[in-house]
Formats: C-alpha cells, structure tokens, sequence
C-alpha cells in the first residue's frame, strides 16, 4: 500500500515539473547518445616555436588556439581550395549580382529575427502531449508535416506545366 502511494506521488510530482516550465526552449527532436562520440576527440596540431612572440594572436576567452584541430579548413587546403574562404563574412564580389536580383522587390529588415520568433512559437504550439514530453518522444516530422511540401504532387504539376524535371526518389507510401 505504501509503494503505491509513493509511486503515485512520484508520478504526480512528474506530471507538475513536466507542466511547470513553459518558457523553455521546445525540444522536438530528442536524440541523445549514451555512448561516447569517438569523433569528438580530435589530436592538436605539433607545437611550433614562434619567430617572433610578438606575432602571436592576443589570446581570447573561448577563441581559436595555433594548434586546435582545424578539419573543414585541412580539407580544403588538402582539395586545393582557399582555406580562408571558410572564414569570410559578408557577401563575396561575385555573388553581387545574384544578391541585387533576389532582393529587386525590397526585402524585410530584420527577417530572421521575425521568423525565428513566429517558428519558435509554432514550436511551442506544436510541442507535444503532456506524456509525450515525459518520454522524449519525436514529434518533429509530426509538427512540420503540415508546413512540408509533397514533393510527388510537385513533380507531376510541373510535368503538366511541360517543364522537364528529374525523377523523385520513390513514396514509401506507394511501396
């Protein structure tokens, strides 16, 4: 008799703390690894001695060290590509044109704070029944399957426009 008592007030206590925090961050995909990520672990690069000390970069809290592991940056260098180019901001010279011609009709200042606010209350909307929540359970694909484009229905509308366009992978419904 007692147990049970004990673990419906557990159970009671779950169901308060899973419906207390409503200001955090809705979680739709919920993958977690239990095993160590072998990957995580990168070697550093040799140490070198400077030429000249006063050539080393003033040292930032949470910035870049001359040894930590660069491998996007190794494997461009490695390909014949200009690892720098990874590390560019802004817009480059030769996107130029392509920039004026997506925003010939005006574009919306602040547009990505916008949308991340309206997806983040989607996201709220859509993030979950209460034991569902408890339990982890994805229900990401189920919450943006309304918003998702059907790419079949797609295909054959611009097949009756006369537009050439490749094949779709295969419905796994239809199979």
């Amino acid at each position: 008799m007692r147990v049970g008592r004990t673990a419906m007030l557990a159970a009671a206590l779950g169901l308060l703390a899973a419906c207390a925090d409503r200001d955090r961050e809705p979680q739709l995909l919920n993958i977690r690894s239990t095993t160590p990520d072998e990957f995580a672990i990168l070697p550093t690069k040799p140490l070198e001695q400077p030429a000249d000390y006063a050539s080393l970069p003033e040292p930032t809290p949470g910035g870049r060290n001359l040894v930590d592991p660069t491998p996007n940056e190794d494997a461009v260098a490695v390909l014949g590509g200009n690892p720098a180019a990874l590390a560019r901001t802004g817009v480059p010279a030769g996107d130029g044109g392509l920039l004026s011609y997506a925003g010939r009709f005006g574009v919306t200042p602040g547009i990505r704070a916008e949308l991340a606010a309206a997806d983040l209350e989607y996201r709220r909307r859509n993030d979950g029944r209460l034991m569902e929540r408890l339990f982890n359970v994805n229900v990401y694909f189920r919450a943006y399957k309304p918003l998702s484009l059907d790419q079949h229905v797609e295909l054959e509308r611009w097949r009756q426009a006369g537009v050439r366009t490749p094949s779709a992978p295969p419905d796994p419904e239809l199979e």
